[in-house]
This record gives C-alpha cells, structure tokens and sequence, in this order.
C-alpha cells in the first residue's frame, strides 16, 4: 500500500536541493556558519538552533544563509555532528579533570593485630 502511494506521486519531480550545485550551496553556508562560530566563540552564544545548538548574535546572518541553503534535515544533522565534535575535542583536550593517574583498587592484605 505505502509503495503504490509512492509510485503514484508526481514521478517526474525533481528536488533541486539534492543535486549537486545545491549541495555545495548548502555546504558553503554551512562552513561559513561554522566558521563564524570559530571566530566568535568568546562571546556570550544569544541565539539557539536545532538540537540545542547556541550561537552568538553575531553569526545571525550566516544562521539564516545556512538554513535557507540546506534541507531542516540536513541543517539538524549538521548541527549535531558539530556538536558532537566539540564535546570531544572540548574532553579530550580539558586537563582539569585529569589530576594525575586513576588508582586502581588494590587488593586488601590482612594484617593481624597482637593481642596481649
């Protein structure tokens, strides 16, 4: 049922957001968002995209560009890949949490106390 629902739409439809000169639209404004997070992550991020994502003031304008180029689909996975991304690097590279090497637990040893 769900395939002759399918088959029946318009199949000479073309989605001009998945060939190829829309695409490399879609990935141009999406870098210079990326970008632009790059350069103005020392302000305070006022604005919030899909999946949590928070982004200065700033970076507005390419926010727009961004999601204009690209599919909600793609903008959403996009943001989650870079924020995913910064979780990581923001872990791997955090050496305040790292005080030293983990101590393993070591086996307790029995010592017998002298009785009197």
């Amino acid at each position: 049922m769900a395939m002759e629902n399918y088959a029946s739409r318009n199949i000479d439809e073309i989605h001009t957001d998945v060939l190829s000169q829309s695409r490399q639209a879609c990935y141009k404004a999406r870098d210079a968002f990326f970008a632009c997070l790059e350069k103005e992550s020392g302000k305070k991020p006022t604005e919030i995209g899909s999946v949590g994502l928070q982004y200065p003031a700033e970076c507005k304008n390419s926010r727009a560009e961004f999601e204009k180029n690209c599919r909600p689909a793609w903008v959403k996975h996009f943001d989650r890949l870079y924020c995913r991304n910064k979780t990581s690097q923001r872990l791997l590279e955090d050496k305040e949490t790292r005080r030293g090497p983990l101590l393993l637990p070591q086996p307790y040893t029995f010592k017998p106390t002298s009785s009197t």
